[in-house]
């Protein structure tokens, strides 16, 4: 059974950081595409930054280029979000997901992929 475990949310002030893990298990994440998404209230899921199967060269959205970075640690099956200089705007659930075998190639769209976490909250406030 594969599972995605989300951690490392929480509350943080403007201008501060927080790292996110997205540890799997039933599942190994090397070779595989992986996104890492959010959905704030009242807003639809968007994605965030995710990375083919085959390099270790994420992509960012527009919001969080130069900001955040996504690594990946195959040994220990888990991908992280290293989310710098934060601000109220990146308030949201946070959840990775990973795309079947099969599906090599990483996407923006919340449909393509088919594994996904819980979940982590971060918000972002004084």
């Amino acid at each position: 059974q594969v599972q995605l475990v989300e951690s490392g949310g929480g509350l943080v002030q403007p201008g501060g950081s927080l790292r996110l893990s997205c540890a799997a298990s039933g599942f190994t994440l090397d070779y595989k595409a992986i996104g890492w998404f959010r959905q704030a209230a009242g807003k639809e899921r968007e994605a965030v930054s995710c990375i083919n199967s085959r390099d270790n060269s994420p992509s960012y959205s527009d919001s969080v280029k130069g900001r955040f970075t996504m690594s990946k640690d195959n040994a220990k099956n888990t991908v992280y979000l290293e989310m710098n200089s934060l601000n109220p705007e990146d308030t949201a659930v946070y959840y990775c997901a990973a795309k079947a075998p099969s599906r090599t190639v990483a996407s923006v769209s919340v449909h393509e992929y088919d594994y996904w976490g819980q979940g982590t909250q971060v918000t972002v406030s004084k």
